[in-house]
Parts: structure tokens; C-alpha cells; sequence
């Protein structure tokens, strides 16, 4: 099959995994059965790992050999909702218009896993001297939850793959570094009463306002821990808060408030710093105050997500595979969150790069390009003829 034809099946892939509703709320299921069917059809094994509410899945398949050293092939299946988004079409159905696919999920990224698809059956009849992986995850838009339960489905297989090719998009660009991504919900429980004596209420909000305060302390010193020759922007962990709720009247003191906030780290041991001083924060100073007042007042931490970053690593197998299939020699770092850095953790070599570009991720319109599918194509082609036997 000519790249061209290869350009046409993928296209019509893609029309038909837009056209699943994947947003990370809803669940991926009926996508990941069709995939499924897919694989199976042209050979490949396939395993299912269906979380726990029934209506999401992971999907891990394989063709060729098996035996240790394969490539992965990685893609979230999940998409962020259209909801209150201005579509010029259905986000759903997908259009093209001047060599641009639109739909929910064309570049981020369905594009790439429509790609990888395309190319099983070539992936199929090929004698593989190492196997090909595909890994098809759900919820990576909220906290990598799925790529978190494939990494241990992985660590406790008996066949291990070495290089994941995470396909979000980067343009087809080479990127070897993504700063981790962590979010908490920290939630202030203290003894509502009237504006006239405060003494004798414990005023949630102030407290709310007290964890900002150290958490911003904590942004500011991070500034001085960013490794020498951080390839980020800026260079050093971010701390951010993104909601600060609580109160109902202007003389009432508060019971309730919550606070959203976020950290971004380049180096693990940013994250357990701004965990550790946090922790000890709340419990030497901040909880024993409110409970001086009212015993049952509290602070808890709701973890919504902890997305490790991907480090730079010096002898990237990964990186040096792409680079040698694209052309591509430049080493990039980006300040978007991918599932590569799970695949770092279990001890295998990762790095991102898909078509289509993240300024189109998560808007209304969003879209990937026949040019960018082509060239993932492109790529996919190349990896065959470097794993086919001699």
C-alpha cells in the first residue's frame, strides 16, 4: 500500500474515532471494544483492563515476536469536553476543510492513534524481528489514571518493551522533556458563627488564605532550586492556585472553603519539598489552631493527579529512534503534561512526538492536518522497515 493510500485509510479511521464521544467523563469503552476488533482482526494480542466504574479501558496489543525489546505505540483515547465551546460543526463528526480534519480528539489524538492503526496490517505482515506495542489508554485528560494502571499491568508482565512512542502533538517534532503535572483540592472544615465574635468560630476562609500564603512562599523559593541548564520556561517549578472558595455573607464567618491549586515540576525532589512543607504546615501550626477552637475542624488534601514529568535522559533509545525517522536532531522540552514520564518510571526509554500541534488541543475547531497525518505515516513507515527481520 502506497503512503497515499495508507494517508486515505487513515483519514477514514480517524472519521470514525471522532465520531465516538470519548470525553473523559463519559468513558472510552465502546472505542476501545472497536479498536479491539481491529487488532484482533490482522493477528494481534490484546488485552483489555477495564477500570473499576465498567465504562473505561485501557487496550495493550501486540504483533510480532514475543520478547523483550519492543516498541510501544501510545495514545489517550479520552477527550475534554465541547461544552460551552463555539464549533463551527459538529465536534463529533468530523470535517474537512482545506487538507484540515476537524473533530474532537483529531490532534489530541486520535490523528496519531488512527495512524498507528493504519499500519497494523503492514505491521502484521511483516517478519518483525522486535514487536510492535499498542497502547491505548482512557482519563489521561484528568490525571493519567489510565496510564497509571497500564504501568502496573507492565511492570508485572513477563514480556518488557523498551521504547514508547508517545504520539501527542508536537508537530512531529522530537520532544525528549515535559514538566510534571500535580493537582489537589484541599478542603478547610471550621466552626461557622456570627461576624461579631470571631473568637469563637474558626473562620475557614482565613485559613484557606493562611495554606495560600505558604503556598506561594514555597512558588517563590522553588526559583532558586531550578537545575542548571533547565531546558524549561520558565526553568524552575511552578506552584499556582487556581480557586480559592469559601464564605456566604459578609457577617457570617465561614465553615467551609476549599482551595484548587497546582504545581508543575521539572525535578522530582521539587514535589516532595512542596509536599513535605506543606504537610508539616498544616499539621504543626495551621490544624492545631483551628482545633484549639472547635475539635473536629480539619484540613484534607484530595489528590486529583500526579502526572510525573519526562526527564532528559543522555542516551535516549527512544529519542534517537525518532530522530533517525524524521530527520528530526533537535532536542526540545515543552511545558504540556503527557503519559511519557509513566513510561520512564517503569524503566522504559520515551519520548513525545505525534502530529498536529497543541495550540489546537482542547479549543473549539480543533484540528490536525493530512500534511502532519502523512508525515506520522511517514514515520511509521520508517520504524517498519527498521524492525523488519534482515
Amino acid at each position: 500500500m502506497t503512503e497515499a493510500a495508507l494517508l486515505e485509510e487513515t483519514v477514514g479511521i480517524l472519521r470514525d474515532l471522532i465520531a465516538f464521544p470519548t470525553v473523559s467523563s463519559d468513558g472510552n469503552l465502546e472505542l476501545i471494544l472497536h479498536i479491539n476488533e481491529m487488532l484482533k482482526s490482522v493477528g494481534a494480542r490484546t488485552d483489555i483492563q477495564v477500570d473499576g466504574s465498567g465504562a473505561k479501558a485501557n487496550l495493550f496489543a501486540t504483533l510480532g515476536p514475543e520478547i523483550d525489546g519492543g516498541i510501544i505505540l501510545s495514545g489517550h483515547t479520552d477527550v475534554v469536553p465541547v461544552a460551552d465551546q463555539a464549533w463551527s460543526s459538529d465536534p463529533f463528526v468530523m470535517t474537512e476543510r482545506d487538507g484540515r480534519l476537524y473533530g474532537r480528539g483529531a490532534c489530541d489524538m486520535k490523528g496519531f492513534v488512527a495512524a498507528t492503526l493504519a499500519m497494523a496490517p503492514r505491521f502484521a505482515a511483516s517478519a518483525l524481528a522486535r514487536p510492535v506495542h499498542f497502547a491505548f489508554t482512557y482519563d489521561e485528560e484528568v490525571g493519567c489514571l489510565g496510564g497509571r494502571a497500564l504501568m502496573e499491568r507492565l511492570s508485572e508482565a513477563p514480556v518488557k518493551p523498551a521504547v514508547a512512542i508517545i504520539g501527542e502533538p508536537t508537530e512531529m517534532r522530537v520532544v525528549e522533556a515535559h514538566k510534571g503535572c500535580y493537582e489537589y483540592t484541599v478542603s478547610f472544615e471550621g466552626l461557622e458563627g456570627h461576624g461579631a465574635t470571631p473568637d469563637r468560630c474558626v473562620n475557614a476562609v482565613e485559613y484557606a488564605v493562611r495554606y495560600v500564603a505558604k503556598l506561594m512562599a514555597l512558588g517563590d523559593a522553588l526559583k532558586a532550586r531550578a537545575p542548571a541548564g533547565s531546558p524549561f520556561e520558565p526553568p524552575w517549578t511552578t506552584v499556582s492556585v487556581g480557586r480559592l472558595s469559601g464564605g456566604v455573607a459578609h457577617n457570617v464567618v465561614p465553615a467551609r472553603a476549599t482551595v484548587d491549586w497546582e504545581m508543575r515540576p521539572v525535578q522530582g525532589s521539587d514535589a516532595n519539598l512542596v509536599k513535605t512543607e506543606l504537610a508539616a504546615f498544616v499539621e504543626t501550626e495551621l490544624a492545631p489552631a483551628m482545633r484549639a477552637v472547635h475539635a473536629d475542624a480539619s484540613i484534607t488534601t484530595e489528590v486529583i493527579g500526579e502526572v510525573v514529568g519526562l526527564e532528559p535522559a543522555e542516551a535516549s533509545e527512544a529519542a534517537r529512534i525518532v530522530s533517525e525517522l524524521t530527520g528530526d536532531e533537535a532536542r526540545r522540552a515543552v511545558s504540556f503534561g503527557t503519559e511519557a514520564g509513566l513510561f520512564q518510571g517503569v524503566g522504559i526509554s520515551a519520548v513525545v512526538c505525534g502530529p498536529g500541534s497543541i495550540d489546537q488541543a482542547h479549543k473549539p475547531d480543533e484540528y490536525v492536518s493530512r500534511d502532519q497525518l502523512g508525515q506520522a505515516i511517514g514515520m511509521l513507515r520508517g520504524l517498519e522497515d527498521r524492525l523488519r527481520a534482515p
